[in-house]
């Protein structure tokens, strides 16, 4: 079996999205919570080859170089607590990559990409640990769950100061439970757990317009700067 990431699913300029990436292979394992390991910036435009490496875990390669790993993972992850939505508007206007942002391309939060073509999630800080922004989602991405995993990956990562210290996604667990309707207006929240050396730990939730947990995730970011 094989997968390929598109340019469009780039966070960096060559290289995929991490939340995405980790959503395309954990839906080859298969639905329930799973732990996806990145082990190298997954590459662009290049069929990259899945297979299994050990019961409930498959590895993703291109050629001979291991790009992730993905197993199945227990349902312990935390939701992180919402705004009220009236004030999101007004939290994801102080969004920090507005004015610095180490990967203004990113296809979740990058903010040079379009509506047409990106998520286009401004996460802003709340003051207290936490991120929140709306997620306006077009009808071509509403369907499939690397989405969801795409839409839990940056707002998490902005809970810590990314724009002056660049961190990319290295590990992820996730637990889709729902899928956005199209048009849906979504709540995102990040939250920083916690910081040690290069590493920092978030979680983060996608919740429906009705309040439904779509949603939750526990992420490692390692400082690459």
């Amino acid at each position: 079996m094989t997968v390929t990431v598109r340019s469009r699913f780039r966070g960096p300029t060559t290289s995929g999205n991490g939340g995405y990436v980790a959503g395309l292979l954990a839906g080859r394992l298969g639905e329930g919570p799973a732990t996806v390991t990145l082990r190298t910036p997954p590459p662009l435009d290049t069929p990259l080859t899945v297979r299994p490496s050990a019961p409930d875990a498959l590895e993703l390669s291109d050629g001979s170089t291991l790009v992730a790993v993905v197993a199945a993972a227990p349902d312990d992850l935390a939701a992180v607590p919402p705004v009220p939505v009236d004030e999101v508007a007004e939290i994801s206007a102080r969004y920090p990559g507005f004015t610095a942002h180490p990967f203004p391309e990113c296809f979740v939060c990058g903010p040079a990409r379009s509506p047409e073509d990106g998520l286009r999630l401004f996460p802003g800080r709340v003051g207290d640990g936490r991120t929140a922004c709306l997620w306006s989602v077009a009808p071509d991405v509403a369907g499939a769950p690397e989405f969801v995993w795409a839409a839990l990956d940056c707002p998490g990562g902005w809970s810590a100061p990314i724009e002056g210290r660049p961190m990319v996604l290295g590990r992820i667990t996730a637990a889709v439970t729902d899928l956005p309707l199209p048009s849906e207006s979504c709540l995102v929240m990040g939250a920083l757990v916690g910081t040690e050396g290069r590493k920092t730990w978030t979680d983060s939730t996608l919740y429906g317009a009705d309040g439904r947990v779509l949603g939750r995730a526990r992420s490692t970011w390692i400082a690459i700067a």
